[in-house]
């Protein structure tokens, strides 16, 4: 079985990504097509970053997966291909891999030369669909690429972790569809700083001294926020609350939240993409 994920930002409203399925399958009618997502922000490759670095492990070794979020080839962009963690990846070269790439050092990266190959009006996802189908197949990189030693990194949202170890400085990289913030800041980060010692995550500098921005405890799921006191657990909808998600990085959620109604963490609370959220160590 050849699994090829696609991540785009391309939506659903549009012909973009039946097209692009349609054409897979008229290459390799054998091949299971998997979407991860879709609906990542036009051009957001931080956001794309977290999305493919959240969803890449639920797939078997060996998934090919495409992403198509800024992919278009520039002379600042290339188009790269990486077998990493047995997983292959094919996209721009525009840091979009930056997250996967700071846990494992990539197995072989290869710099995409294939376009003379195809037709003239081909398109930056033509050259993805090729290069996917040949290594669902079982390909070898060295034929659709010429080996390179590294690609680009998004420094911007990289944590910080201040020179005395009193605190981490993370970023909002991904707000989900409950409205959900989930940062940049790993549980393993907070676990190696912190140590065991008592903190404070400060929510929205904005509002630093304010009692509504900060939290002092960081649950394993949400419904561990009814283990606070005596009360029903739907009396604690609407309540704000930290946890560790199942990819391991620090979201802000509002318990039982509804974007379309009640509100989420992102409107009640204030949180953007790109603002900071910062846990202070005792």
């Amino acid at each position: 079985m050849s699994i090829i994920t696609l991540t785009t930002d391309y939506g659903l409203k549009d012909h973009f990504v039946g097209a692009l399925k349609g054409k897979l399958l008229s290459e390799y009618p054998e091949a299971v097509i998997v979407d991860i997502s879709h609906d990542i922000d036009p051009f957001n490759i931080v956001e794309a970053n977290y999305v493919i670095s959240a969803a890449y492990n639920a797939f078997p070794k060996g998934t090919v997966h495409l992403i198509g979020v800024d992919c278009e080839l520039t002379k600042e962009n290339q188009h790269i291909a990486m077998k990493w963690n047995d997983h292959y990846f094919i996209c721009a070269d525009n840091g979009i891999l930056s997250m996967l790439i700071q846990k494992i050092v990539p197995e072989k990266i290869v710099a995409i030369n294939i376009h003379d190959r195809l037709l003239p009006d081909a398109t930056d996802l033509d050259v993805f669909l090729k290069v996917a189908v040949h290594l669902a197949k079982g390909g070898l990189l060295n034929v659709i690429g010429k080996e390179i030693d590294s690609i680009k990194h998004v420094t911007e949202f990289k944590p910080v972790v201040a020179d005395d170890k009193s605190s981490i400085k993370g970023y909002v990289i991904y707000i989900d569809h409950f409205g959900n913030v989930v940062t940049n800041i790993t549980k393993a980060l907070f676990l190696e700083t912190g140590k065991g010692r008592p903190y404070e995550i400060t929510l929205n500098e904005k509002y630093k001294y304010a009692k509504k921005s900060t939290l002092r405890t960081i649950f394993s799921r949400y419904s561990d926020i009814g283990n606070m006191g005596s009360y029903e657990i739907k009396n604690y909808e609407g309540e704000k609350l930290a946890i560790f998600n199942e990819a391991g990085y620090l979201e802000i959620s509002i318990f039982r939240s509804n974007p379309a109604s009640v509100g989420s963490a992102s409107s009640l609370l204030g949180i953007n993409f790109r603002d900071a959220i910062t846990i202070n160590f005792n």
